[in-house]
């Protein structure tokens, strides 16, 4: 697995976490009204074999170079419990096709090997801190026939899966035709799985911020 550091990504992560915390203390006061994140399909694409490496940086895949084909997101959050607690210490996974709308997984990149980006990691993974926040850098998803761009999450505790869904892009056209975004019937679940894509400020290369907040129907034991 690769150890990269990226001194600017620290900082970013840092800021937002600040923020986040700023938010969330404000929220917990009306806990009951805290929406839970909904429940969406795993699909069919999650990789089928891990890549070795699976950090929380999928532009770069190990010590490379050249980076991934897309526009730069940097996606955070947190996770919490209902009652809007932080939860530290829990696997925050995601994965999503590349650029061209290739998965990581040998059904889909395997008869797509042509047009498969192989600096795109597909795949990565974040342990949540204890505020309970997680980071990723990653590209804005892109839509594929038949999906709207959404990427997929889970959220495990050791192997066992606590919850599985997707996020989406705000105000995309495809959202209105997409099956699983429409398949969340209540609006403030689907209003909270539906995100901004905020372009970052001072970013000379475009690059864009996204926050995604995971609120677990209920919190998970601690074994």
């Amino acid at each position: 697995m690769s150890h990269r550091f990226i001194p600017s990504r620290r900082e970013f992560f840092a800021s937002s976490l600040a923020v986040g915390t700023v938010a969330l203390a404000g929220r917990n006061a009306f806990a009951e009204e805290l929406t839970k994140t909904p429940s969406q399909t795993k699909g069919p694409f999650y990789p089928d074999k891990l890549p070795l490496d699976s950090d929380n940086d999928l532009i770069v895949v190990n010590d490379g170079i050249t980076p991934a084909v897309g526009d730069i997101t940097h996606l955070t959050g947190k996770v919490t419990g209902p009652d809007g607690k932080s939860l530290p210490g829990l696997m925050v996974e995601i994965w999503q096709c590349d650029a061209k709308g290739v998965y990581l997984h040998t059904a889909d990149s395997g008869q797509k090997k042509d047009q498969q980006d192989k600096h795109f990691q597909g795949f990565g993974r974040c342990l949540t801190a204890r505020s309970g926040g997680y980071y990723f850098r990653t590209i804005q998803p892109v839509p594929y026939p038949g999906r709207t761009p959404h990427i997929h999450v889970a959220v495990k505790r050791g192997k066992k899966e606590l919850l599985v869904t997707q996020l989406y892009i705000a105000g995309h056209a495809h959202n209105e035709k997409d099956f699983v975004w429409l398949g969340v019937k209540d609006k403030k679940q689907r209003d909270s799985i539906t995100v901004e894509f905020a372009k970052l400020k001072d970013s000379k290369i475009g690059e864009l911020a996204a926050t995604f907040d995971i609120i677990l129907g209920k919190t998970p034991e601690v074994d």
